[in-house]
């Protein structure tokens, strides 16, 4: 009989540690997502509605793609390719929540244009992926990665930018030069803004769970089976309006600039946006309350009471809020939760 392995081995241990550290979702819809094929994906992401989690080997991995950028600088600085000092991350800003930050930007001394300014994207690639962008070029390739170098290039004022790939099995670099594409940079960030200010989610890029975009998208188990957000925050609640100039207004507190941190955390009152829930919505005579039809029930969803139920409730367990015995429990003793 084989001994089993010691469960908590250096790796694992490791592995919990960086799954361990919760990182929140970014404020703004980035401009690395604009050349995606899927405005479904793009409106779930901005909304914080799905939250996509990574094993702690993948969180090593994103960590170690982030640390190579220091290395690429000091490779160009080396032949003389003059970077701009990037202590601080350098970010463009267009407005309506579409913002990004660049990697850096090339004042001088690229070989081929001494003397043109150059916005920089570095990414690191497998193997496989590596050998498609060295034969194809970034923009058959890598869409996104193109598009993302159209748009902080329009953000800037600079029309050229340097793609460096570095391969992560052999160190393998590949490089490319890229020309700014005024039409297509324009084109993208109203893309952008027109999905982060969109009241309603834009609909799937395909209805089939096999589709090959579908399949390894943080959003297929939504999209393709349950329709339910797992998250209650201020950007998944029906009360909740994204503005033109960059910030969120609460109708139901009728506040507006609702900080960051605030939204993160939500409120008691959150009512489930009716795009994120796979039930009919049915016309309530309770402000800010919500009446949802689940199992030929009317659950009422909003500020808990004795017969309103939390969105935190409604996702722990719908089938719970339909229940007399619960409904019961919850008059008898106020506060009571559904917690799963």
């Amino acid at each position: 009989m084989k001994i089993p392995e010691f469960e908590n081995t250096i790796e694992n241990l490791i592995d919990k540690a960086h799954e361990n550290r919760v990182s929140k979702p970014r404020p703004h819809l980035g401009a690395s997502m604009l050349g995606g094929p899927c405005e479904r994906w793009m409106w779930l992401s901005f909304r914080w509605a799905v939250q996509p989690t990574f094993p702690g080997r993948v969180l090593r991995l994103f960590r170690r793609g982030h640390q190579e950028e220091a290395n690429i600088i000091a490779d160009l600085r080396s032949i003389g390719v003059m970077v701009q000092n990037t202590e601080k991350q350098i970010s463009v800003d267009f407005g309506s929540h579409v913002s990004g930050s660049i990697d850096a930007i090339i004042e001088g001394g690229v070989p081929e244009a001494m003397n043109k300014r150059h916005i920089c994207e570095f990414k690191t690639h497998s193997s496989k992926s590596f050998k498609d962008v060295e034969a194809k070029g970034v923009e058959k390739s890598k869409p996104e990665h193109f598009a993302q170098m159209q748009i902080y290039m329009h953000g800037t004022g600079i029309d050229r930018a340097l793609y460096v790939a570095v391969c992560k099995d052999n160190d393998r670099l590949y490089t490319e030069r890229v020309r700014y594409d005024k039409e297509m940079a324009e084109k993208l960030v109203a893309r952008g803004k027109r999905i982060a200010l969109s009241e309603r989610m834009p609909p799937p890029i395909s209805t089939d769970p096999t589709w090959f975009q579908c399949k390894f998208c943080d959003a297929h188990s939504f999209c393709h089976e349950t329709h339910l957000t797992k998250h209650v925050n201020c950007r998944t609640c029906a009360h909740s309006t994204p503005k033109e100039d960059s910030t969120w207004r609460c109708e139901r507190y009728d506040a507006d600039n609702v900080l960051y941190q605030y939204q993160y955390a939500g409120c008691e009152a959150h009512t489930l946006h009716p795009d994120l829930v796979p039930w009919k919505m049915k016309d309530s005579d309770i402000e800010w309350t919500a009446i949802y039809e689940i199992d030929g029930h009317d659950v009422k969803n909003g500020r808990p009471s004795d017969e309103v139920y939390t969105s935190r409730e409604i996702i722990a367990n719908a089938g719970a809020c339909t229940n007399e015995t619960v409904k019961k429990i919850k008059e008898m003793w106020p506060g009571a939760e559904i917690v799963k």
